[in-house]
């Protein structure tokens, strides 16, 4: 009874106009969707799509302007009505079917199979939610085994970061320093990551990749908990006071529609804003780093055991001299400078070598005063 309340909580939840009013009027997560739907029309022209979580039913309309002949749009929630009367309002609803029900229950006609997989699926930190459990169960039940996935693939980033909405914003309030009051702002977020927009220059190094999911590949069993131990150099003096994440994901690409058409949606503090910001996992106190300190972390997300649709972020800190650097390294520390020393050397003398032993064939001159004598 407890996963079933969980589970009308979540799809209730998705009623609320207001939540797809966000979704629709994030420019970056719905033109990334748009463009790679319509600049690929050879992909579903005449072809049997799938929607799953449907919602207003705006990316299965994408579906049918790009040519396909058929498109289950499935919803689990009663915004299905509403996804009805929108479809019809755009004349597409011999088109396209919207199916009331969770993708699970689903049956199509005569066991058929799609196609094309469309999803927009992803949450928080692209895990929370937890609605790519339902996209893979519709990929093994219904997708061809030459089918498409919108997107294909997805990967997770983090990268340390400052967090001046929590740290520094507080040092001056109306000319009245509140650094007491941020710091217990900060001990009250401890236990929950905080969603915020940061800039480019919120970030302190390198970002560096958590997980990389293949949509085709992917199972149940390889989301349930995502790990990582990693070292980077600071790439600026600063106050390291949080971790950044946050994800991507890319769509295929056509090449018979010609150009360069690949599509990416970005949430990095480096693109243009959307809907999901970034994640941030705040610390309680601050740590000044200067510029090639490393920074050594680990970060452990696990489903939580009573909502599957939500993850545990544990973050702990680690001493820089007990874990592995990777190779190279991008921290001062002697040993790190020592590998990038060598590596680079390496790297030059093989290059001085491939120079050296190329041969440049030449045609010998002619000398047609020669020729002319003998004649």
């Amino acid at each position: 009874m407890e996963i079933d309340s969980v589970q009308n909580e979540y799809f209730s939840s998705y009623e609320d106009l207001e939540i797809h009013r966000l979704m629709l009027e994030d420019e970056p997560r719905t033109l990334a969707y748009k463009n790679a739907i319509l600049n690929n029309k050879s992909y579903f022209k005449d072809k049997i799509v799938m929607d799953v979580g449907c919602g207003t039913g705006i990316l299965s309309i994408f579906c049918a302007q790009a040519g396909a002949k058929k498109v289950y749009a499935v919803e689990a929630s009663n915004l299905a009505i509403l996804a009805k009367e929108i479809i019809k309002e755009n004349n597409f609803e011999n088109v396209i079917e919207v199916i009331h029900s969770k993708v699970e229950d689903v049956i199509l006609p005569n066991y058929s199979k799609v196609d094309i997989l469309v999803s927009e699926w992803m949450g928080f930190y692209l895990m929370h939610e937890g609605m790519l459990d339902s996209v893979l169960i519709a990929r093994d039940k219904f997708l061809k085994e030459d089918g498409l996935m919108f997107p294909e693939s997805a990967a997770v980033y983090i990268a340390p970061c400052s967090v001046p909405s929590l740290y520094q914003k507080w040092n001056n309030i109306y000319g009245v320093k509140m650094s007491s009051f941020s710091k217990e702002l900060r001990s009250s977020k401890g236990n929950k990551p905080e969603v915020l927009t940061l800039q480019p220059e919120d970030l302190l190094g390198e970002e560096v990749i958590l997980c990389w999911l293949n949509m085709k590949e992917t199972t149940l069993e390889d989301i349930e908990s995502l790990s990582i131990q990693h070292v980077v150099g600071a790439s600026k003096s600063g106050n390291y006071q949080g971790l950044c994440i946050w994800f991507e994901c890319n769509f295929p690409e056509s090449s018979d529609e010609g150009g360069d058409r690949r599509v990416v949606l970005d949430t990095s503090p480096k693109s243009a804003p959307t809907h999901w910001k970034q994640t941030v996992i705040v610390f309680p106190q601050e740590q000044d780093v200067e510029e090639g300190e490393p920074i050594a972390f680990q970060l452990d997300m696990n489903r939580d055991q009573l909502n599957g649709r939500r993850y545990n972020l544990q973050m702990t800190m680690l001493d820089p001299e007990a874990i592995e650097h990777p190779q190279p390294c991008s921290c001062h520390m002697t040993k790190c400078i020592l590998v990038k020393t060598f590596l680079k050397q390496h790297t030059d003398h093989v290059l001085s070598q491939q120079t050296d032993n190329k041969t440049v064939l030449q045609d010998e001159p002619i000398d047609e005063d020669d020729d002319d004598d003998d004649s």
